[in-house]
């Protein structure tokens, strides 16, 4: 049995790692201890396990004194790497949350601490363990040699509007949208492709979010604009008050902060084209302001066309799809009441055209947060290299660290001018 310990009792942390590890894998993990700089925080998720796992005031402390074999980092972005770093040189691995970190400086002293050190970190993209994704990789490989990828990303204004409520909005500590969510799809297409990127030109702007109406407030609580303002959230109810209302006086961090602050500085609209080592080409775009969600991504090669289209809408009909829960604070990151669209057709070059019959999937991410916890904990379902490395990290990263510098010069960045592998 091997030892796990938290760093980070946010939502993720909670229903997406120690409450179903405390439930459905206490034969093989014991979690011995959490760590999170809101103490009120880390000792709901103590609770939420039995409440009689320790809560450390200090990070190096519970290193030193619970002794994981394991720590299970799921922080704020910004913080990744100093969590990481500690937790190799104590002589632990590490399992962390996507981004791997948030610029490329940082990601360097991640890189060099593993291999230092000789332990293994592993991020945790649950994409790659949706059936979905599954199948798109599995047909890729009839259409040749891959030659172009058309990638589109649109979230709605529920669970868009949500990044720019909180921490994720100021790149100081997310590394914007095309870091800390594009990451998930960069490894997707790199996984997929098989292929690793070499040189990025983006184009980035806030348009719909950030100081863009005059009607605006500090947040919602209190907000004059509360009965007329689309995006308003109540955090006094359910699992927000539990997490973070009654959290604020620790930190006087606000879960509701106003999606239209001045001090917003992350793209909500992005467009990038990349250029792999291969020489195939990337294009993708996210949009965090859809009227419904999902992604289309279209995979061209020298035998054919590959098709594939994910959404999820509350027009009508019913399904969980990809819903994350992220904005939604909900346990365990499950979606609801959403109708879902799938699709994934093949066009070969004489005139074959199949429509792919798609798997059955449950839970969170479209079946991926389950199938991806069971891989980290006893090993499962890894067929087809689901399980990602810090060089994945990185490589998926390195995507989102060259369109930030590209936006900021406003030219090419090649990914060999940030990390070296």
């Amino acid at each position: 049995m091997k030892k796990y310990a938290f760093v980070g009792a946010g939502n993720r942390g909670t229903y997406m790692y120690a409450v179903p590890m405390s439930r459905d894998y206490a034969d093989t993990a014991e979690i011995v201890g959490v760590f999170d700089t809101n103490a009120k925080r880390a000792a709901l998720l103590q609770a939420r396990i039995g409440g009689h796992v320790p809560v450390y005031e200090d990070y190096a402390v519970m290193l030193e004194l619970a002794k994981p074999d394991v720590v299970i980092v799921t922080s704020i972005d910004s913080t990744h790497h100093t969590y990481i770093v500690a937790a190799l040189h104590a002589g632990c691995d590490v399992i962390t949350e996507k981004p791997l970190t948030i610029d490329e400086d940082k990601c360097e002293l991640i890189l060099e601490a593993e291999r230092r050190t000789g332990k293994r970190v592993t991020v945790t993209f649950n994409l790659r363990y949706m059936p979905f994704m599954g199948q798109l990789k599995e047909m890729a490989g009839k259409v040749g040699a891959i030659t172009h990828v058309h990638f589109e990303w649109f979230l709605d204004t529920k669970h868009g509007a949500d990044y720019f409520r909180r921490w994720h909005r100021q790149k100081r500590n997310s590394g914007g949208l095309i870091v800390h969510k594009s990451t998930h799809h960069f490894d997707i297409v790199n996984w997929v492709m098989e292929d690793e990127p070499a040189e990025v030109q983006a184009f980035g702007s806030t348009r719909f979010y950030g100081p863009t109406r005059q009607e605006r407030g500090v947040r919602c609580s209190g907000c004059q604009y509360a009965s007329s303002c689309e995006f308003h959230i109540d955090i006094r109810e359910g699992n927000y008050r539990l997490l973070y209302s009654d959290c604020e006086d620790v930190d006087q961090y606000y879960r509701d902060a106003c999606v239209f602050a001045d001090e917003i500085d992350i793209e909500d609209t992005v467009s990038l084209t990349a250029r792999y080592a291969g020489g195939a080409m990337m294009s993708y775009s996210l949009t965090a302001y859809a009227p419904y969600e999902g992604f289309r991504m279209v995979i061209t090669g020298t035998a054919g066309r590959l098709e594939a289209e994910y959404t999820e809408s509350d027009f009508g009909g019913e399904g969980k799809g990809m819903g994350s829960g992220e904005g939604e604070c909900k346990e365990e990151g499950k979606g609801e009441g959403k109708g879902t669209g799938k699709r994934i057709r093949l066009f070969g070059r004489q005139g074959l055209v199949v429509d792919v019959p798609l798997a059955d999937e449950s839970g969170g991410h479209g079946g991926g947060d389950e199938r991806l916890l069971r891989a980290l904990l006893i090993g499962g379902d890894d067929d087809g290299g689901r399980q990602a490395t810090s060089r994945d990290g990185a490589l998926s990263c390195a995507i989102g660290f060259a369109a930030n510098r590209s936006i900021r010069e406003g030219r090419p960045v090649r990914i060999a001018e940030l990390i070296k592998l």
